[in-house]
């Protein structure tokens, strides 16, 4: 429909010109005018201002200046029109979509907040999407918006206001990513985000060391700091490349390229009789490896025995090549 409208003023502005100079080269050769002369009398010609002529006008001259005042009130007509019409569609299809963009919010449940679409949040927007993720990012600049609303759920708006983040379904949340440069404003949004969901998983970014205490006590669950990580990752490609090298082979990129899952112990429970890892037989089943179980009590345990016993709130992590984590999330029905 904008494009429709984009034509037709396109159209308009092409009708609008086209009259001027009908106008310009009309005076200019019917009455022997300057070309200065004969834009002036072109322009209060068309817009019927009421001034008086560069020198009294010839009956061909008198003619043309009737046809081009009927031609140009006509053309006028339409191009403001069109113009009108444009403008008043294009604040209703906004109307349209922000409404569109709020009804899609209100049905999301269990999804994610994304606070602030800067370096990190993009890059965190770009791995919930390769995941299939739902979420939706809370951001104050309009161009930011305005460049990627096609692909992302947007909330424009302070994340530091509490309607703001009540816009963004913070009531229904299952995880919040407070992604912003400054501090100061992430602590202010893990405050308000703490009040507003007592269940909501917190993940902060931090610049300073000193941050990542009062993000926690403000009751942030996981504090990261990007620079730190950039840092230990360039100094280990010094110590240990071969080994960072196959790590970042491990490919976690999407739902379909992924090399390692995390997987809960419910997922195995009906299919299991002892509940023992070894119970599970994953690696003749699917392919996949065991490589670390995470205890109820949060507990990791890195290569665990094939003995170990299950619980119902452990979590295991598996490796192994994207086929086989296909196989494995099809065989035990894994969402």
């Amino acid at each position: 429909m904008i494009r429709l409208f984009r034509s037709r003023m396109y159209l308009a502005l092409a009708l609008l010109v086209m009259v001027l100079l009908f106008g310009v080269f009309g005076y200019r050769f019917l009455s022997d005018y300057t070309w200065i002369d004969a834009f002036y009398m072109t322009i209060i010609t068309v817009t019927t201002v009421g001034f008086s002529e560069v020198r009294p006008l010839d009956a061909e001259a008198k003619i043309f200046t009737v046809l081009l005042i009927i031609t140009s009130v006509f053309i006028f007509a339409f191009a403001i029109s069109v113009i009108t019409e444009y403008i008043l569609s294009r604040n209703a299809l906004q109307i349209l979509k922000k409404k569109k963009v709020k009804n899609k919010i209100s049905s999301l449940s269990s999804h994610v907040i994304i606070c602030g679409f800067g370096r990190n949040g993009n890059q965190a927007a770009e791995r919930l999407k390769a995941y299939n993720r739902p979420f939706v990012v809370i951001e104050k600049n309009k161009e930011v918006i305005e460049k990627f609303e096609e692909e992302i759920l947007f909330v424009e708006g302070d994340a530091n206001e509490d309607e703001t983040l009540i816009e963004a379904g913070i009531d229904r949340a299952q995880f919040l990513i407070t992604a912003m440069p400054d501090d100061a404003a992430n602590l202010f949004v893990v405050l308000s985000a703490r009040q507003l969901n007592k269940d909501l998983f917190i993940i902060s970014r931090a610049s300073q060391v000193t941050s990542q205490k009062k993000l926690r006590l403000a009751g942030a669950d996981k504090v990261i700091m990007p620079d730190k990580i950039g840092g230990d990752h360039m100094a280990s490609l010094v110590v240990i490349p071969d080994l960072i090298t196959f790590m970042d082979k491990l490919s976690t990129e999407g739902e379909h390229t992924t090399n390692l899952e995390e997987v809960t112990i419910e997922n195995f429970m009906a299919q299991i009789d002892n509940h023992s890892l070894r119970d599970l037989d994953l690696r003749k089943k699917t392919g996949c490896t065991i490589i670390g179980y995470i205890e109820p009590n949060g507990n990791y345990i890195i290569n665990p025995e094939a003995d170990l016993k299950l619980e119902p709130q452990g979590k295991v992590i598996v490796l192994g090549r994207p086929e086989q984590i296909k196989k494995l999330n099809e065989m035990f029905h894994i969402d």
